[in-house]
Formats: structure tokens, C-alpha cells, sequence
């Protein structure tokens, strides 16, 4: 097994020596240096989508919008995190995986600064959507350094710290959140995510440095672009897995959907009391992702996975059956969506590290299909609660149908018992 050599600030020579990625199952500092380097990147895009969550019904009267019509602002953030990944994991092969890391963060900046004006509801929708875009960059580029530094189990539990590191995000956004719309409108939200935007500028431009050396890039062009696509979609246990990945978000985004107008408007929380609640929610998600490197020493990545998908379904029928009895009040919905929560943490991590490892050669294009994928889904599926009603019932209905669905792929297409269960998992 080979071992890690460093972290994500490593020259290009470090790496430019072997022909796949090297693995790692010490948590060496380097180690810990690239989650948290990775992690500050990727938190753009929670941060960027939760922090306003507690604003939507505010923001729904101030522009004049239905409740349904705000929620497609979120829509619109998914499908630019969904598309720009599209773009922008195949120009990381090409061109390197700073310069796309620090063009997206840029358009962001700019992205959210352009919110402070905007007029209607419209235009916000717009602008989220070129917020996503420039999150993507993060989002991508993350997981395709995870596989240029590591396989099988390691990058699974790369992977896990840096959920760890992500977490915090979704933890904190909400709270902060509400905490800033004491002290201004709801537009000053987007001004603090510019300023960390800023931050992630600065940090990027001085710590961070390639770990895709120039002679395993891949500046094939559009067609060579199509070529690796459509190779991707020949394997069919990587596809198998994308869709369970997609699947699984789908089930979280659909309670990051609904959760405002759930726990505001049909349970009557406040804004702070919303950020609090969703706050701790979102532990039993980090504290699954911490547990998960522990479980791996016992489990393979897949046994792992169907575990989590086959939980947080059965917890998600658990809410549906309670919230629509009106059984136990706010608690019968929040426990249940706790434990779902809890499932998606063991999910999330493993089903990107099963399908990454099968192509590393392309690891940006397939990081890049992995994410679109997964938000894509997130954003067909987050205005279906909305639809249904904004109510705990609905949030549970789409939280139980997407996850079935992802068992059925599971069992149909990626048939996890035909899955390499090594510790280093190759194309």
C-alpha cells in the first residue's frame, strides 16, 4: 500500500513521479492540512446555500414572491453548482487545478456582490445561479485532488475529514444567518459570504499549489472532453453510483428545502430558533462522517453505503407515518430527520470515493459528472416540497422516494457485492 506523501500545498514534483495516486491511512499533518485547505473551499457552497435559509420567508415579502418562487432561488443555485461542474472538472484536467479553483471563488465574489442590488426575484435567481457556478469550482476541484492524492479506503476517509471540515458549514450558516438578519436585511447575508469569498482569494493565491503536474493533463479539447463523458457513461457501476450519489443529496436537499418553512411556518420557530434546530441537525450529519473511517476498518466502502441508504429510507418512512398522524409534534419530525441526517453521513463520503477510484485517469471530468449530478438532482428535487405543500409531510414523502429509488440503483445497476472490497480500488 502505498503511503501519502503531503498535502495539498505539495510541488508538483512530489507527485509527478508515479503514475496513479497514493494512498494514506495516517492522519499526518500534511494530511490534515488538506482537509482543512479543501474543506475552506468547499464550505463556499453549504455556506452559500444555508446561510439564507432563515431569510426566505423575509425575502418572500420583501420582493413580492410566493414562498414557491423564493424556494427556486435555491433551484437556481443548485443547477449553477450542477452545470459549472460540467465546465469546470474537465478544465481542471486541462489546464491544472489552481487557476479554476481561483476563477470560480472570483466569480462568486462578484456574484454575490451584484445581490445587494438586485431589484426582484428574478434577478436574485439569476445571480444565485452564477453564484453556483462559481462554487462549483470548490466542489470539483476537491474531490479531484482527494483522487490525485488517493484511493479506495484512504480516499473515502479523506473524504470523511473533510465532511468533518464541511460540516461545519451547514452547522454554523443557518445561525449566522439569522444572527446577521438582527442586525441588517437579508442582502448583508451575500455581503459576508463576498468577504469569506475574498478570504478563500487570498488564501488560495498564496497557499495553495498544483498537485496535477503538466505532464498528466489532459488538454484534449472539447472532443477529447465528449470522449471522456461518454467513456464515463460506458461504466456502468460508476454511473450506478453517481445516481445513488445524486439520489442520496437529493434526499438532503430536499429537507434544506422545506426545513425553513417546516419548522417557521407550520411549528412557528423564529429565525434564531431555526438557525439553532437546523444547526443540530446537521451534528448527527458530521458526527456519521467522523464515524465513518471507524466503520471502515471493519466494513468496505459499499457495505457501508448500502447501510446508510437502507437507514435514512427507513427513518424517512418513520417521519412520514408520524408527521401525518400528527403524532409527537415538532420532535416526531425532527428526530426522524435527525436519523436520516445521521444515514446520509455514512452515504456521502463512500459512494464519491467508489466511483472516483474507478477513473482516476480522468479524475476532474469524473469529479466533475459525480457533483453535477448530485446537485443536479438536489435541484430537481428541492422545488417538489414546495410543490407538495411545505409541510413535514411532503419534506418526508421526497426524503423517502429518493432514497428507495437510490436502493433500487443500488441493487439494479452498481450491485455492491460485484464491487472491489481492497483497500486501494483502481480503474
Amino acid at each position: 500500500m502505498h503511503r501519502h506523501r503531503g498535502g495539498f500545498a505539495l510541488d508538483v514534483t512530489t507527485i509527478q513521479d508515479r503514475p496513479t495516486a497514493p494512498t494514506a491511512t495516517t492522519d499526518r499533518p500534511g494530511t490534515a492540512r488538506t482537509a482543512l485547505t479543501l474543506g475552506a473551499f468547499v464550505a463556499l457552497g453549504p455556506l452559500t446555500v444555508d446561510m439564507y435559509l432563515p431569510a426566505l420567508p423575509t425575502i418572500a415579502d420583501d420582493l413580492r414572491a410566493s414562498s414557491a418562487t423564493v424556494q427556486l432561488t435555491l433551484t437556481g443555485t443548485l443547477v449553477g453548482l450542477a452545470l459549472g461542474q460540467l465546465v469546470l472538472g474537465p478544465l481542471s484536467d486541462a489546464l491544472g487545478r489552481k487557476r479554476p479553483l481561483l476563477a470560480g471563488t472570483a466569480l462568486h465574489v462578484v456574484a454575490s456582490l451584484l445581490v445587494l442590488v438586485a431589484p426582484s426575484i428574478a434577478v436574485l435567481g439569476l445571480l444565485r445561479f452564477l453564484q453556483g457556478v462559481g462554487t462549483a469550482a470548490g466542489a470539483v476541484i476537491a474531490l479531484a485532488v482527494v483522487r490525485d492524492l488517493f484511493e479506495g479506503r484512504a480516499a473515502a476517509t479523506m473524504l470523511s475529514r473533510l465532511f468533518l471540515v464541511l460540516g461545519a458549514a451547514p452547522v454554523l450558516a443557518p445561525t449566522v444567518g439569522g444572527e446577521v438578519l438582527r442586525i441588517t436585511s437579508w442582502r448583508g447575508v451575500f455581503l459576508l459570504l463576498a468577504l469569506y469569498g475574498v478570504l478563500l482569494l487570498v488564501v488560495g493565491w498564496f497557499a495553495v499549489r498544483e498537485t496535477l503536474p503538466p505532464q498528466r493533463r489532459r488538454s484534449s479539447g472539447l472532443s477529447g472532453t465528449l470522449r471522456s463523458y461518454r467513456s464515463l457513461f460506458g461504466d456502468r457501476a460508476y454511473v450506478g453510483l453517481v445516481l445513488v450519489a445524486g439520489l442520496t443529496m437529493a434526499g438532503l436537499f430536499s429537507y434544506v428545502s422545506g426545513s425553513s418553512f417546516v419548522f417557521q411556518d407550520q411549528f412557528g420557530l423564529d429565525e434564531q430558533q431555526f438557525g439553532l434546530l437546523f444547526g443540530a441537525g446537521a451534528v448527527w450529519l458530521i458526527g456519521a462522517t467522523q464515524l465513518n473511517p471507524v466503520v471502515l476498518r471493519w466494513f468496505s466502502p459499499a457495505q457501508v453505503l448500502v447501510a446508510g441508504v437502507v437507514f435514512g429510507a427507513l427513518a424517512g418512512a418513520v417521519l412520514v407515518v408520524l408527521a401525518g398522524t400528527g403524532t409527537g409534534g415538532l420532535w416526531a419530525v425532527a428526530l426522524p430527520l435527525w436519523a436520516v441526517l445521521f444515514s446520509s453521513g455514512l452515504a456521502l463520503p463512500n459512494a464519491p470515493a467508489l466511483a472516483l477510484s474507478r477513473h482516476g485517469e480522468a479524475a476532474g471530468t469524473a469529479a466533475a459528472l459525480l457533483g453535477a449530478v448530485q446537485f443536479g438532482v438536489g435541484a430537481a428535487v428541492a422545488p417538489l416540497v414546495g410543490v407538495l405543500g411545505n409541510d413535514a409531510v411532503a419534506m418526508g414523502t421526497v426524503v423517502v422516494a429518493a432514497l428507495v429509488l437510490a436502493i433500487a440503483v443500488l441493487v439494479l445497476v452498481v450491485r455492491p457485492w460485484e464491487l472491489p472490497v481492497d483497500d486501494d480500488v483502481t480503474a
